[in-house]
């Protein structure tokens, strides 16, 4: 099997070589094999290529089908375009999946966290089509569309059903924006009748990050036009302990990108400090995406061991364990 391997900016490089590592081992334990096509993208490669997202990438990952890949700086006002959205559009990478889940181990005010955000990935303001309005105004133009709006209600149920779940909740602010985000409700209403098994409920995205952080426990899957999902799947993470621990895959027709939902972190990178969770934890849906479930289940077992058992952690959750460190603590257990 061959994968697209993306190691990505910042601290992107020592999480994947970290994850490669752990994907490895486990795979030679279960004598499976995965071969890694590297490619780099981001800013490192503007110098280069006069571009953070090189051809050869897009490439590798249609011939591939599947990626792993590292966090990739985005500027903040200024500078080259999100690569991670030139990815989700171009390879018309539509739903964003985020499962998250309590592990045992990590404490946080809440228990019983068992979330899973599945947005569409392609059109709505987080596409980023605005410009200037003379010089003292700019607009952002907000499109929802009925058929992208239909493809990922259709994925968020059928999720549901294949996963074992109970509920799907449409995440809507239709009571002001009532053509676009009431197309979406209209579009989430018509597949939810096609799932009569699956309950289905519908909130107003502020009362739903009220409702999320006084009573989690009550949400099931949630599916969310594409900036409400983005903030919604930031604030479920923080439910179960942060970024750095929750996974992200991006889902398309012809390709699959499976990525860590946190930053490229400048500043700690070249120091041996990053925590490879959330990349891991990726790479763990990225292996049963290609039925590899054995591998996948193989790890995950030993990730939630090493938390499960061992007081040992990373900075970000408060200890002195370094990345490479957290790599040989998790590979003791596979």
């Amino acid at each position: 099997m061959r994968i697209t391997y993306i190691p990505g900016d910042g601290i992107g490089s020592e999480i994947s070589e970290s994850v490669k590592q752990i994907v490895d081992l486990a795979c030679s334990k279960l004598g499976k094999k995965i071969e890694w096509e590297l490619v780099e993208a981001g800013a490192a490669m503007i110098e280069k290529h006069n571009t953070p997202l090189p051809d050869e990438v897009l490439t590798s990952i249609l011939k591939n089908k599947v990626a792993l890949k590292g966090p990739i700086e985005t500027p903040i006002g200024k500078g080259f375009r999100s690569v991670n959205v030139t990815l989700r559009k171009t390879l018309n990478l539509y739903a964003n999946v985020r499962p998250v889940k309590n592990i045992v181990g990590v404490d946080t005010p809440f228990s019983h966290v068992d979330i899973v955000v599945v947005r569409e990935n392609t059109e709505d303001l987080y596409a980023g089509v605005e410009h200037m309005v003379g010089e003292d105004a700019a607009e952002s133009i907000k499109i929802i569309t009925r058929k992208a709006s239909e493809r990922i209600c259709r994925y968020a149920f059928e999720y549901a059903v294949k996963h074992s779940r109970k509920k799907v909740t449409a995440v809507h602010k239709a009571n002001i924006m009532k053509l676009s985000d009431g197309l979406f409700l209209d579009c989430a209403r018509k597949i939810a009748a096609e799932f009569p098994q699956i309950q289905y409920d519908e909130k107003i995205v502020d009362a739903l990050c009220m409702e999320l952080v006084i009573s989690p426990s009550k949400f099931d899957v949630l599916v969310c036009p594409n900036l409400y999902g983005d903030i919604v799947s930031d604030l479920c993470a923080g439910l179960v302990g942060g970024l750095g621990i929750v996974p992200g895959a991006n889902i398309g027709t012809e390709a699959s990108v499976f990525e860590a939902a946190h930053g490229s972190a400048p500043d700690l990178a070249g120091k041996n400090l990053a925590n490879p969770t959330a990349l891991l934890q990726s790479a763990i849906q990225m292996l049963h995406h290609i039925d590899f479930g054995d591998v996948a289940t193989h790890i995950e077992s030993a990730l939630f061991t090493f938390y499960s058992t061992s007081k040992l952690r990373t900075k970000d959750l408060g200890g002195t364990l370094t990345t490479s460190e957290f790599t040989k603590e998790i590979s003791s257990f596979i």
